[in-house]
């Protein structure tokens, strides 16, 4: 090897070894380090060291995730979710519902995005139905990744693939042109190099689904039977339910549009929300208490609660079932400039000793009162007679300069914003449908318009999700601060270091002499040389992080098919796959990081459940893939 391959080779390791020495250290940081090192050592010019930010897969997956977040900001999640698991009563069916929506979903919407927007309302069916978190969330995070290896676009991993593979196209192609210029070049040398050039091309939107689709079904089912005996029961995590439950006393108003008119409390599904009880609805000439399941909801009633802060913001998100507070605002385009914060009163605040209606604190605070708490003592059902006291807690309706405002305000002891309270733009949720409806269509026809010339322009990954997220903020399904939270930059970042490593070992030589020694120890054998690199990139997933495994290993397997004289087709699948189907780590995909906290799990229990997911799903992968791609 060369002092160059020495460097990027070298600097790969220290990069991944410190993933696993410093947890701390944040993932983007080091490969962005590794980045600079080898820039300065020569491995690698600065423009090629920049090609991964301008990646195709960079911009999708940022499109993508916009996307996701227009989709949950227009209620649509909330919308898909009730109608997922409302009815089901039962941990089995629960598990079988969210098998068949999230691998079905996770094909078309990026994974992390998707456990993004499925953790709340399964955490709020766990709350309803009394079962514990541990036995869905590791669910969840699996079904959402054997779902992202149905297409290309279900996963970050083979989008940074594709990425990998039309870079690669592009430079085989232009050395064949190159040798067709050359007299010396005999007729088998050219249509072997073309051939080569042709076998990495960049994948189909389906393609990766022939062998994922049987690996998704089978790895589905597997864990469904497993899920019963080998899932923790933490009913611990149950406590932490009613941890520093806080009641408060709500009044909601039914609106003309609310679809709970004429429903019974029971069909509303409002008997069993977690945390929260019906104690009382006024009707104006007639006051229904207690609350009995089949009492009939009608237009303008007036629903008082009491209740957790958490289950108030879930009512708020029922399309027409708005606060009966004083001030409170309505209007669709007002109110998404307004969210909800917590303020605890301070003796100081002038509003002690009047009721929240004489309070004024529209005109005082430019907020309205929602919600009451007041530790120990029943307060009255109006919340605008309710004479405030120190010391009471009081949910508001606020601007978005609210809590810097009164942060340090003497009339309050504390001031927090209440997460995810931003209401749900219902007025836009057609528009979001329409624009995901439109993006899966768009997606599915890329390689038709690669073939018109003059569509060629509408066949990039990155300018469907790049158009789909802009028109998500002209129609207002989100704004434009909301779009730029929820694009991921770290794991951006971390994408854009790693390819401009795995270039590093390419072009240094590294990854070709990686090859060679793959070769000279397991043999020519394809059988052999595919299970070697299907398990070297399965073992190094679990233990550091999927897209930055997919790019090393990518000119690994490339320059493996080279030396055995093999097709790099099956080799890149195998990676494509091992990288994207982890499941015995919670390091090893991100999903299981982001269930591992909510479902009180320790990493021994993602081993348990995982490992034996993992070799099912191998094992279906390993004998499909020759089949599908020939060696």
């Amino acid at each position: 090897m060369s002092w160059q391959a020495y460097v990027a080779l070298g600097t790969t390791v220290v990069v991944f070894a410190l993933l696993q020495l410093m947890r701390r250290v944040p993932t983007d940081l080091l490969f962005l380090g590794g980045l600079v090192v080898v820039t300065l050592c020569g491995v690698i010019t600065p423009s090629q060291a920049l090609e991964g930010f301008s990646s195709n897969a960079i911009i999708t997956i940022g499109g993508l995730m916009v996307c996701a977040a227009g989709l949950r900001r227009t209620g649509v999640i909330d919308w898909l979710g009730e109608r997922l698991l409302g009815r089901t009563t039962n941990e089995k069916s629960a598990l079988g519902r969210l098998g068949v929506a999230l691998v079905g979903s996770s094909a078309f919407l990026l994974n992390t995005a998707l456990v993004v927007m499925t953790m709340p309302f399964v955490l709020d069916w766990c709350r309803k139905r009394g079962v514990s978190p541990s036995r869905l969330l590791i669910p969840v995070s699996y079904f959402t990744i054997l779902g992202g290896v149905l297409t290309l676009v279900g996963t970050s991993t083979t989008l940074v693939i594709n990425g990998e593979l039309q870079r690669e196209h592009t430079e085989r192609i232009a050395q064949v042109e190159v040798l067709r210029a050359s007299p010396d070049t005999s007729s088998e040398q050219l249509e072997t190099k073309a051939a080569f050039a042709h076998q990495v091309r960049p994948m189909k939107l389906f393609e990766l689904g022939k062998v994922g689709l049987p690996c998704a079904c089978i790895g589905s089912i597997a864990l469904i039977l497993m899920a019963a005996v080998l899932l923790p029961d933490r009913r611990e995590i149950m406590g932490q339910f009613d941890a520093l439950r806080r009641d408060y006393l709500v009044e909601m108003k039914v609106q003309s549009n609310c679809n709970l008119i004429g429903k019974s409390v029971a069909a509303a599904g409002l008997r069993n929300l977690p945390g929260l009880f019906l104690i009382e609805i006024d009707r104006g000439y007639d006051v229904i208490t207690p609350v009995s399941p089949t009492d009939i909801i009608y237009d303008r009633d007036r629903l008082v609660f009491t209740g957790v802060v958490e289950t108030i913001v879930d009512l708020e998100k029922i399309p027409g079932l708005v606060p009966a507070a004083e001030d409170y605002e309505v209007d669709p385009a007002a109110r998404v400039q307004r969210h909800l914060v917590e303020v605890v009163l301070s003796r100081s605040c002038p509003a002690i000793g009047q009721t929240i209606r004489e309070a004024s604190f529209r005109q005082r605070y430019g907020a309205a009162v929602v919600a009451v708490h007041r530790n120990g003592a029943r307060v009255s059902n109006k919340i605008g007679s309710i004479v405030v006291e120190p010391g009471d807690t009081l949910l508001l309706q606020a601007t978005g300069d609210f809590v810097s405002k009164h942060r340090n305000s003497r009339d309050f002891y504390l001031v927090s914003d209440v997460e995810e309270s931003a209401p749900r733009r219902h007025e836009r949720t057609m528009w979001a449908g329409l624009l995901a409806i439109t993006l899966i269509v768009w997606l599915s026809s890329t390689n038709f318009f690669r073939e018109q010339e003059m569509l060629a322009g509408a066949s990039s990954t990155a300018i469907a999700a790049i158009a789909i997220a802009g028109l998500m903020i002209v129609t207002r399904c989100l704004s434009m601060s909301e779009a730029r939270s929820a694009i991921e930059l770290p794991l951006l970042l971390t994408i854009a270091g790693a390819l401009g490593m795995a270039k590093a070992l390419s072009v240094s030589g590294a990854a070709g002499f990686i090859s060679q020694q793959i070769v000279g120890v397991v043999g020519d054998s394809p059988w052999l040389l595919l299970i070697a690199i299907y398990l070297l990139t399965a073992v190094f997933t679990e233990l550091i992080t999927n897209n930055a495994v997919a790019v090393a290993m990518f000119p690994i397997a490339v320059g493996v098919a080279e030396q055995a004289g093999l097709s790099p087709r099956p080799f890149i699948m195998a990676i494509a796959l091992a990288a994207s189907l982890s499941f015995a780590t919670p390091i090893g995909y991100q999903t299981n990081l982001m269930v591992m906290g909510p479902g009180g799990y320790k990493p021994a229990d993602f081993l348990k459940i995982g490992l034996p997911l993992s070799i099912v799903v191998a094992t279906v992968a390993l004998i499909l893939i020759p089949y599908v791609w020939a060696f």
